[in-house]
């Protein structure tokens, strides 16, 4: 790592998807922390402009862009500057054995975060990880290199992140490195929104738009994300990587509807006492602790005040009507390939959605019929799953 004349070590950071959501908070934080944090590898898909600007305000040593027709825009805007380009998806995997990195920011969207974030751990980088899909697909190669090369997972998404933070300082406390859980755990009460159509009937969501899908009443996400949490989808997903990241079993990890996205998540303990990590809704957060850990770092960001909440409510989720929520439990005790099949049906029907050749309520119905049709396969290989992609969705998204 490199140091400056401050006391404190400044981590090198790669960012796998900085023009997304979660790539440009994460440049909001490594902003207001320039003796903390330095970009030394930013990736995007296809927003070549935006890249250029970053790169520019930022200075790493390379960036890479998965489009390679983008990419003589990029090196000609960036080479009197002396910041190395790449292009494609291959080259992106490449840049995550550099030596100089010290943390990789998985925040590319859908399945195309998984070859880059596994190069990343093969070459004993620390993951922030944001790409929840990573764990989907492939949870068990995933948590099984990081454990191989001792590298830690830290949770970005803020429901894992706020487990991770309940979890540190317990008797044999869950290690990122070794994916191991606290033995002490009972329970994750893993919270949700509720999104845009909480409480909408069948019928009310028969006539919903995108734009409707896309008005989240507290996050501000990317596209994909924002429709997962409206189908309760990403909550699905959610479960599936703290499955995981864990080690809980599926059972033992229930959803409960959280309108004001204030208690983030929590974890209840065999002797019946629930810690819970609370805060305003907003990504910075998990997103500096993941960076920061296992410190906790000045943020300027608002405080909660209890008085803006006079309440703070629950309630279970519609699996009725929302039912993808029950498609990703179902996936997660089939195991094998199963999950990787959903995720890659469901970023199909996402996708379909968002182009309108579907409605709303025919996401879950791809999602289900794509699965049943999917060949089983109990302890897939790596090329197994990412056949298993393939064949339901051969283009990825960024």
């Amino acid at each position: 790592m490199n140091t400056t004349d401050s006391n404190y070590t400044r981590k090198r950071i790669a960012i796998l998807g900085s023009t997304g959501s979660i790539g440009t908070q994460t440049l909001n934080v490594v902003r207001r922390h320039p003796d903390r944090f330095q970009i030394e590898v930013l990736c995007a898909g296809h927003n070549a402009d935006l890249l250029i600007a970053q790169a520019l305000e930022f200075e790493p040593n390379a960036v890479a862009i998965a489009d390679p027709a983008q990419y003589e825009r990029v090196n000609e805007a960036l080479a009197p500057h002396m910041i190395k380009v790449f292009a494609g998806l291959d080259a992106i995997a490449d840049l995550m054995e550099m030596e100089t990195i010290d943390v990789v920011v998985a925040a590319v969207v859908g399945y195309a975060g998984l070859k880059p974030t596994l190069r990343a751990i093969e070459h004993g980088h620390a993951i922030a990880l944001a790409n929840k899909e990573t764990m989907v697909v492939a949870g068990q190669i995933v948590t099984a290199a990081a454990a191989k090369y001792g590298v830690p997972i830290l949770p970005v998404d803020s429901e894992h992140s706020a487990i991770f933070q309940s979890l540190v300082g317990e008797q044999g406390t869950w290690d990122p490195a070794r994916q191991r859980m606290v033995s002490a755990v009972d329970k994750i009460l893993l919270t949700a929104s509720g999104g845009p159509f909480r409480g909408f009937s069948r019928a009310q969501l028969s006539q919903v738009t995108l734009a409707d899908a896309l008005k989240h009443p507290n996050w501000s996400m990317g596209r994909k994300v924002t429709i997962d949490s409206a189908s309760l989808m990403n909550k699905g997903l959610e479960v599936i990587e703290a499955y995981w990241l864990f080690g809980v079993p599926a059972d033992d990890i229930e959803v409960l509807v959280h309108p004001q996205s204030v208690v983030h998540s929590m974890v209840q303990y065999r002797d019946g006492s629930i810690k819970a990590q609370l805060g305003v809704p907003t990504m910075e957060t998990p997103i500096q602790y993941a960076l920061s850990f296992p410190e906790r770092i000045e943020s300027h960001l608002p405080r909660l005040s209890f008085a803006d909440y006079p309440q703070l409510t629950f309630e279970r989720p519609d699996t009725d009507t929302f039912r993808c929520l029950p498609l990703a439990y179902e996936a997660i005790r089939r195991g094998g390939n199963i999950p990787c099949a959903m995720n890659a049906a469901n970023e199909v029907a996402v996708r379909r959605f968002i182009n309108g050749e579907i409605g709303f309520l025919d996401i879950p119905d791809v999602v289900e019929r794509a699965v049943a049709d999917t060949p089983f396969i109990a302890s897939p290989t790596l090329q197994q799953l990412i056949d298993t992609n393939n064949h339901i969705n051969p283009q990825t998204e960024e």
